[in-house]
């Protein structure tokens, strides 16, 4: 573990030794990633957008006989279940709940009162503001330069308006794979920068290796944002899959969406009304066609095609530009620990100015 520590005031509210946190991905972040993540010294939060709410429970409980260090939770705000998941994280003492959508006041409250510490994710100043003014205890910016469902707005932009907005720790967000990275966002404001692509590649990472092969031989150029899997813009590589979506017309997107949803389906064992009205909850107030709506429902199977299964051809694989900058799969400690000295050397190698006066 890292001798260097930089003290925010974000590590200082969760815990941590050092200000870095490993996204919330579904199908990547599970228990051995997270554990793994909080015993360098970093937050890990555990995805549990693809668990059961039983599996949800067994997935902290495994976290916690790995570790003793803090770690979060990451949590679908607009799911049906999430009070009953809330109350799983109160139960079991966890110390941080992530959201990728603004959780309502009601349920920040209920989180806070149990001492929980509260980060939603946000793409937007005017989230982040509003969270800050529910409650929340810090903000994870994320900046068009992020994987998976994304803005256009690039993180450096983004990351300057939160930090003048909001007077709670933001954590920086898309982008981010090393410690100059982290020194960068620091000098911006940030308390702590966020990675998933980075952590995704490691050797605690359960995605299998034709999958990290696949990331590891991606250029920049070959992560691309789509409407065409879910009607939302979604930060991917560049797939057999993606290529055909963009080309298919309407009748074969409906097609290729009900054969998934009913997949889907069968693995979550919803009912169609459920899934339907999973894909309506995503629409975001936006107009799309009903093989969207589908496919907004049960991207879930599509991600997990790849980073469960392996099926490169078949799968979605959500990436951040820096996917185009990562060579290496070092385990979390040796990540942890490179970023942190990396961050200390940037700092050392910067210029010296007399002081005014």
């Amino acid at each position: 573990m890292s001798d260097v520590t930089i003290a925010t005031p974000f590590t200082e509210l969760v815990g941590v030794r050092h200000p870095v946190v490993q996204t919330g991905m579904g199908w990547v972040a599970g228990p051995r990633l997270v554990s793994a993540t909080a015993d360098a010294g970093a937050l890990g939060i555990l995805a549990s957008a693809t668990m059961t709410v039983d599996q949800l429970r067994g997935a902290v409980r495994e976290v916690k006989s790995r570790t003793d260090a803090p770690f979060g939770v990451n949590l679908r705000a607009d799911a049906g279940d999430a009070a009953e998941r809330a109350d799983i994280i109160i139960e079991e003492g966890v110390r941080v709940a992530s959201f990728a959508l603004a959780p309502s006041r009601e349920l920040i409250t209920r989180l806070k009162d149990a001492g929980v510490v509260v980060v939603p994710s946000v793409g937007a100043r005017r989230h982040a503001e509003k969270v800050a003014a529910w409650g929340a205890d810090a903000v994870i910016v994320q900046g068009g330069e992020g994987g998976g469902h994304t803005g256009s707005v690039a993180t450096t932009v983004l990351l300057s308006q939160v930090v003048d907005a909001v007077d709670i720790p933001v954590v920086a967000a898309g982008g981010f794979h090393d410690g100059r990275g982290l020194v960068a966002a620091l000098a911006y404001g940030a308390a702590g920068i966020a990675m998933g692509t980075r952590f995704l590649l490691t050797s605690e990472s359960t995605v299998p290796d034709a999958v990290k092969a696949r990331y590891l031989a991606a250029a920049v150029t070959d992560v691309v944002v789509t409407t065409k899997v879910d009607g939302l813009p979604h930060r991917m590589l560049r797939t057999e899959l993606v290529d055909a979506l963009e080309r298919s017309g309407r009748v074969s997107s409906l097609l290729r969406a009900l054969r998934h949803a009913a997949a889907f389906r069968r693995q979550s064992a919803m009912s169609w009304g459920q899934v339907v009205r999973d894909g309506l909850a995503m629409r975001h107030g936006r107009d799309m066609r009903w093989s969207q709506i589908l496919l907004a429902a049960n991207t879930p199977m599509l991600l997990k095609a790849s980073m469960v299964e392996g099926r490169t051809d078949l799968g979605v694989m959500a990436s951040g530009q820096v996917a185009g900058l990562i060579d290496d799969l070092p385990s979390c400690a040796e990540l942890v620990d490179r970023v942190m000295a990396e961050a200390q050397a940037t700092l050392a190698g910067l210029p010296r100015f007399p002081r005014a006066g």
